[in-house]
C-alpha cells in the first residue's frame, strides 16, 4: 500500500505538469501531417545517426537525469518536485507501446500501467528514500491521443511537430546523489 500511496503523488505531479504547459501552449488546434510509426515487431535502440539528428533543445544530459531520454524525444521544460527533484517533460511523435516498449528494454524494468484511460505508464527506478526525496525516480510515459485527441500540443509556437502522441516525464534524483 505504502508503494501505491507514493505513486499517486508522482501522478497527480503529472497532471498538473501537464495542465500548466497545456495552458501557457499558443500552438493551433489542427492535426499534424500523419507520420509513419515505427515498426512494432521490436524496439530497438536508436542509431547514433538518429543521436545526431536529434535537435538541440536545451535537454539536460542523461548524466543529469540519471535516465536514458529517446534521442528524438522534445525536450519541453522541467518543473521542481521538491527535496533537490525535479520533474522533466519531454514530448515524442513515437506511439506509446513503442515508448513503454523502449523503456522496459533500455531500463530493464517491467514498470506498471498504472492507469488504462489516458494509458499512462510508470518505471519506477532506484531506491525511495523518504528522508531525501520528494517522489521515487524514475520515468513515466503518458499517451495523449487517447479518446481520438490530436496529441499534446508543442508549447514552443510554430515548432514542429505541432502536437505529441507521447509525453515522457523522468523524474530525477536528487542533485548529488547516484543514479538508479
Amino acid at each position: 500500500m505504502a508503494r501505491h500511496s507514493r505513486r499517486l503523488p508522482l501522478l497527480v505531479g503529472a497532471v498538473v505538469c501537464g495542465v500548466a504547459v497545456s495552458l501557457s501552449a499558443q500552438a493551433p488546434a489542427t492535426r499534424p501531417a500523419p507520420q509513419p510509426p515505427p515498426p512494432r515487431a521490436g524496439v530497438s535502440v536508436p542509431t547514433a545517426a538518429a543521436a545526431q539528428a536529434a535537435p538541440n533543445d536545451g535537454r539536460p544530459s542523461e548524466a543529469e537525469l540519471g535516465f536514458p531520454v529517446y534521442p528524438s524525444a522534445v525536450y519541453l521544460r522541467s518543473y521542481d518536485a521538491g527535496r533537490g527533484q525535479k520533474y522533466y517533460i519531454f514530448g515524442t511523435t513515437v506511439p506509446f507501446a513503442d515508448m513503454v516498449a523502449y523503456y522496459r528494454n533500455v531500463l530493464k524494468e517491467k514498470g506498471n500501467l498504472v492507469f488504462e484511460v489516458p494509458p499512462t505508464h510508470v518505471f519506477e527506478v532506484g531506491r525511495f528514500r523518504e528522508e531525501t526525496m520528494a517522489f521515487p525516480p524514475g520515468v513515466t510515459v503518458k499517451d495523449y491521443t487517447f479518446s481520438g485527441s490530436a496529441g499534446y500540443p508543442n508549447p514552443k509556437p510554430g515548432a514542429t511537430p505541432e502536437r505529441f502522441p507521447t509525453l515522457v516525464q523522468i523524474v530525477a534524483p536528487p542533485a548529488g546523489t547516484t543514479p538508479p
